[in-house]
């Protein structure tokens, strides 16, 4: 279980860390030409708020079980992640966008979160 756990914390801080200095490093504007349209409909300072959140989630799946140091935080950033997928969940059913790519990350994360707590 705890290779199970090891290869899903990998995929997910790989997948939400680059998503996380994507919203970091870029403009609204920036965001929206590549896609995310939603970005123009909130603040700078909240996209940034997003992004930092999805960094140091990706953070905490993997350097807890790395280090050793309080590897309880590991699920628990998972489901702070979850947590954040369902509001992302939440923005693209209010714009009428494709919501599929959240709602996987958020079975992901859950996962995680789920093998994280039997593994400790």
């Amino acid at each position: 279980m705890i290779i199970a756990l090891w290869i899903i914390n990998i995929i997910l801080a790989f997948v939400f860390l680059a998503a996380g200095v994507t919203k970091l490093a870029r403009t609204p504007q920036a965001l929206a030409d590549s896609g995310m349209t939603w970005a123009t409909d909130t603040s700078t300072g909240a996209v940034k708020a997003i992004g930092a959140v999805e960094v140091l989630g990706a953070l905490g799946l993997f350097l807890p079980l790395a280090t050793g140091i309080a590897p309880v935080l590991a699920p628990i950033a998972a489901i702070g992640l979850v947590l954040a997928m369902v509001g992302a969940i939440i923005v693209h059913l209010k714009r009428a966008e494709n919501f599929m790519a959240p709602v996987v990350l958020l079975v992901i994360a859950a996962v995680s979160a789920i093998l994280g707590f039997i593994n400790l």
